[in-house]
């Protein structure tokens, strides 16, 4: 299968102690290598994604920052197209935006903000209309727009993006209506997988999003989360231990399900893994933990610039 677009690297993080201490992970990420700083969406314990990402912008000066993944729900979509396009602005053309329905066990924030939890097509048609809008808005239209779940009337956003035709967006997804929509809209496609997931399986997914894309396939990057990261004499101890305990899952049945995201052995071995992975599924991104950030680098040097 392949694939045209070079290796990319994103580190995940979701809070620093301090302002000056998200700043400092933020430039080490980028002296490392990774391409991209992404931050999740929740109303946990985890810094609200626009500040935090552009004080991560100002901290570096060429570390691309994305969200990972914006809840459509939480945030209307005119709104969104405003931050990320003066995020981008601001920024020097750094932001990616990273949007998906929000995730099925998301119940309790709905709750929070005094929304209906509705059924994941319902999101999923929301999340249709609210992409139709970024891509105008991205794309400097004055958008109009009268759906089942939007009206928009006269829409803009200023400043304009630096990046053209807007900031590359990222839809996550592994059902066949969201990957059928990430064909349609996207420029990167998150395959959430669970971490379980064999090669196999994510063969099928990719092959889905195939089919769906048609024509529009080659352009797409894929993106993986890479769960568990195991350095060689490190079976037992290491960030991956405490990650697999609140996941309620061992490095045992990760083995035993052939993980398509779980990494062994030394660095050249995963260097290897994620070349065949490339060559075979058409992975190019990978994104992790910010506590794997370290012993992960040695990976990122090896397939920095191909």
């Amino acid at each position: 299968m392949g694939s045209q677009h070079r290796f990319r690297f994103g580190a995940i993080a979701s809070q620093a102690p301090s302002g000056e201490e998200w700043a400092s992970l933020a430039r080490r990420v980028e002296e490392l290598g990774y391409s991209t700083l992404l931050l999740p969406d929740t109303l946990g314990r985890t810094l609200p994604p626009i500040p935090a990402l552009a004080a991560a912008a100002a901290a570096t000066t060429s570390l691309r920052v994305g969200t990972y993944v914006l809840a459509n729900d939480f945030h209307h979509p005119v709104q969104v197209a405003r931050d990320a396009a003066a995020l981008d602005f601001l920024s020097g053309g750094r932001f990616e935006l990273g949007i998906g329905a929000g995730r099925d066990s998301g119940g309790e924030e709905y709750r929070i903000l005094g929304l209906p939890f509705e059924s994941g097509g319902s999101r999923v048609r929301r999340l249709e209309e609210s992409l139709g809008i970024l891509r105008g808005l991205f794309a400097g239209e004055t958008v109009s727009f009268s759906g089942r779940h939007y009206q928009v009337e006269g829409a803009e956003v200023f400043p304009a993006p630096v990046q053209q035709p807007g900031p590359p967006i990222l839809v996550a997804g592994r059902g066949r209506r969201m990957l059928s929509l990430a064909a349609r809209f996207a420029d990167v496609v998150a395959l959430g997988l669970p971490p379980e997931s064999s090669k196999e399986e994510a063969k099928e997914r990719v092959e889905l999003l195939r089919q769906e894309a048609g024509d529009r396939f080659e352009r797409l990057e894929l993106n993986l989360n890479v769960m568990a990261i195991v350095p060689k004499g490190q079976e037992t101890s290491g960030p991956h231990v405490q990650l697999l305990r609140w996941l309620g899952l061992s490095l045992d049945e990760l083995i035993a399900a052939r993980s398509v995201s779980l990494l062994m052995g030394d660095a050249d071995s995963m260097a290897e893994r994620l070349v065949r992975l490339r060559e075979e599924l058409g992975i190019s991104y990978l994104a992790v933990a910010n506590f794997y950030i370290e012993q992960f680098a040695p990976v990122v040097e090896a397939l920095s610039g191909r």
